[in-house]
Formats: C-alpha cells, structure tokens, sequence
C-alpha cells in the first residue's frame, strides 16, 4: 500500500509555519481596466539568490475579457488538517480565481509547471447562480468542508443579497449556498473564521449596483455602505449576533482573525468616517457569551501639502483633505505584527500587535499617494500613483508584498490620471524599509494593473490553524 502524507506545505501550528522554507514564487492576479484584453495571473521571482529575482517569470492568460480578477486563493491549505473535518490527502495545487465582474471562476493547476499554471477547469457564472444563487464572486477562504467563496451580488442580476457559497474540495463544483440562516446580514464582502470556536466572521461593502462604477457619493454620505460585522455558528451555518461599528464608519472590509486557533479576537479595516474622512481598524473580541468590537486604531485625513504633485480629484476635492482609505490590512502568522495600507495617502503602515488592544506603531513607508506621488528608492524620478493595497506577508513574517490597484472604477475615481501599475517588497525586522531590487513596473505588467498575491506555499493571510 502506498504510504500517504499530507501536502509539507500544510502546517500544523502557525509556529511550524513560521519555520518552513521561505516562498520561491508569487502569484499576482493582474486585470485590463478596459476588459479589452484577457486578465492574468503573473507569476514572479521572489528568490533573492536567483538571476530573475524581482521579475515576471511566467504568464497566464485567461481566455476570456471582462473579468476583473480580485481575491483568489489556494484549494487547499493547513486547515485540512484540523481534527474536526480532517483532509489531509488533498493538496495545496490549484488556485481559484474569481472574476469579480463576471462571476466566471477558474481553478488553475500550479503543480506541473509552476512558473506556466495551467487553467483546468471554469465555472460559468450559471453554476454560481443556479447551485448557490449568488453572482461577483469576491474572496476565496480554503476551510473545513470545502472551499468558502464570498459573493457580493444576488442571481439572475439581483443586486443582493450577498453571501458565502461554497465548493467542493476536488471537484470545484459549486455545491451551493452555505448559510441556513443568514440572518439580517444583506451586505457581503469577506469572510473568516475563528475554526477551533466554530465560529465564522463576515464583513460588509456593498451590493454590486453599490461598487461597480465606483464609490456613490450619495449612498456613502447617507452612510449606506456597510458598517457591520457578523458572526455566525461555524457547524450549524446559522446567524448568531450582528455587531454594528455605527453607521459613520463606512466600509467594513478585510478581516484578519488571530492565527492562534486557542485565541478569539481579530481585527478588521474600515475605509472611511464619513463626519472626518480617517480611517480605523476595530478589534473584534470575546466580551463573556457574546462578540464586542473596540476601535484601536485611528489614521486621521491628511490636507494636501505645498510640494503635492497632484490636486485632489473631485470625489474628494469638496473635502479638501485626503482621506488614508485603509483597503487593507494583514496579520503576520505570529499574530505579532499588522500591517495597515492607506492607498489614498500613500502609506503603509506596521503596528505592533502583541497587546490587541493597545497596538503600537512600529514604522512606516510611503509610496505613491493621491497627491504625494512618492517614488520607489529604486527609481527615485519615477512619481507613482496608486499607494499600497494589497498586503501579503510572509509565513516567517520577514517580507511584506503589496501592490497598487483596489478595483478599477475606484482606481479611476480616486487616480483620475492613471493608476499606473506596480508591485513592491519590504524587509520587515529591527528596520521597515524597502526591498530596492525588488520593484516590478510598469511595462513589466503589460498594461495590466497587478491587484492580489499569494505566495507559494502559503502565506499569512491564506491558512488558519487548529493546533496552537
């Protein structure tokens, strides 16, 4: 009998997946703004002893145009082995990747040819409506029973509501939708879980009609967007307790539960305050039989200073000030260190974690920025746009990846001249700092604007643990 093992690149406890061998490869869903063009998913040299270090090594285009990929993610991941619903024979080979606009999904083989993925299958936006009864698929989790896929949108060109459906582990198809009882939860955007609690956490943004051609000023200062966190029974797949954050604190997005799976706290970005224009992240926490959620992090608007080398655009230009638009944030696995993108103003920033309630901030870099235009060190005559917003980190916490685009009708509200098209690495240890031979650019992305990275064998915000 053959003697079978789990995938190595699954890890019991985050500790042993702090000191597994470093990444090799990136992986970077990049979209044509235009849907001229296919989409892509780049592949990248992130071996620093390696002559192709910092480059795109291998490119594949999908077949089709329009789908704007955004939140993809691996099949697999450390999560199968939990006791609960243990699957320790599949492997981490295949990543999912969702077209948001076309709520077309493709499952892309990594294994044979890791540097040229092969795509094996697509999900035509039918089988999403039909089995799950939901359209624009957004974030993909791989979690006990399946593959978790979050969706903003409702079937048929129902603009909601949004929710979780979910898919099978080897065949990908759509099984359909998971919850039993959704509740009073209408708005959709992520979702996580504290796994070893059999509890699930969702988020909320908006229904299609709300983000598609960018941010409606109306519904955003009649503080329509969502505001909200959700928390529901992991098993029983039922609603259990609605946390609003107040209506002011528009745009509840990323969450970031701790990796720890004896922990049950977590944290989560908001966009904007619509009576400041700052932006937050709130720690979502066991307060006796039931979830709280304290604000413990304030970045406050920035005016635009003398030496800008952009005005402000006009969905910001009545505000004279420009917001930090925290559109994302990351955890290392450690739980020690957040990292907090403010795409409008061009930061990103590092915090201390040790004390959830009390972070620290422990350094920051600038890039980009609506109006800073603050250029890589590598190419210090280059002003950039965009700023940093998808954040990636390493399973041993030491690098730190983000890249440019949020979504492209944002991209174009806020960057009316151009987003451009980069992607960036920092050191993360005693110093925060850039990566200088590390900056992929421009013609380097052929005319595609880079959005999220997973990193080969797993990363920080890809896996969740059972085992402390």
């Amino acid at each position: 009998m053959p003697l079978w093992k789990p995938d190595p690149t699954f890890y019991p406890s985050p500790r042993d997946a702090a000191a597994a061998p470093p990444e090799k490869l990136a992986y970077v869903a990049a979209f044509d703004r235009s849907a001229a063009r296919p989409d892509a998913i780049a592949v990248l040299d992130v071996d620093p002893g390696s002559g192709s270090y910092g480059q795109v090594v291998g490119w594949t285009e999908l077949p089709y145009t329009g789908d704007e990929l955004h939140h993809f993610g691996w099949n697999a991941c450390s999560s199968s082995l939990c006791p609960s619903s243990p699957h320790p024979h599949v492997e981490r080979r295949y990543l999912i990747v969702p077209g948001l606009r076309s709520s077309r999904i493709y499952v892309i083989d990594t294994k044979e040819q890791p540097t040229s993925p092969q795509i094996v299958k697509v999900l035509e936006p039918g089988e999403l409506a039909k089995r799950a009864g939901y359209s624009r698929p957004h974030t993909v989790h791989c979690g006990p029973e399946g593959l978790y896929l979050t969706a903003l949108g409702g079937a048929n060109g129902e603009d909601g509501p949004g929710g979780i459906a979910l898919l099978d582990h080897s065949s990908f198809d759509v099984l359909g939708r998971w919850e039993v009882d959704r509740g009073p939860q209408y708005l959709a955007y992520d979702a996580w879980w504290h796994i070893a609690h059999d509890v699930l956490v969702t988020s909320e943004w908006g229904t299609p009609s709300m983000v598609e051609d960018g941010v409606v000023g109306e519904l955003l200062l009649g503080r329509k967007y969502g505001h909200a966190l959700h928390f529901f029974d992991l098993r029983k797949r039922r609603h259990v307790q609605t946390v609003d954050l107040g209506d002011e604190h528009q745009m509840v997005l990323e969450l970031r539960p701790a990796h720890d799976p004896t922990k049950q706290y977590g944290f989560v970005g908001v966009v904007v305050n619509v009576e400041d224009l700052s932006a937050s992240v709130w720690l979502w926490h066991r307060d006796g039989d039931r979830f709280a959620a304290t604000k413990v992090i304030t970045i406050p608007a920035e005016p635009p200073g003398p030496d800008d080398r952009a005005g402000l655009p006009p969905v910001i230009e009545p505000f004279g000030a420009v917001p930090p638009l925290v559109t994302d944030i990351d955890l290392s696995v450690d739980d020690k260190w957040l990292y907090v993108s403010c795409w409008g103003t061009g930061e990103l920033k590092r915090y201390d974690v040790s004390d959830p309630f009390h972070p620290v901030e422990a350094g920051s870099v600038r890039i980009g920025g609506i109006t800073r235009r603050t250029p890589h060190p590598a190419a210090p005559d280059l002003p950039l746009a965009g700023g940093p917003q998808m954040v990636e980190v390493s399973r041993d916490g030491r690098r730190v990846y983000v890249t440019n685009s949020l979504y492209g009708a944002w991209d174009d509200q806020f960057y009316p001249d151009g987003v451009g098209a980069w992607m960036a690495r920092l050191d993360s240890g005693a110093d925060f700092t850039f990566d200088e031979r590390f900056f992929p650019h421009g013609d380097a992305w052929r005319g595609l604007r880079p959005h999220q990275t997973r990193l080969q064998g797993g990363d920080a915000s890809s896996d969740s643990y059972c085992y402390p």
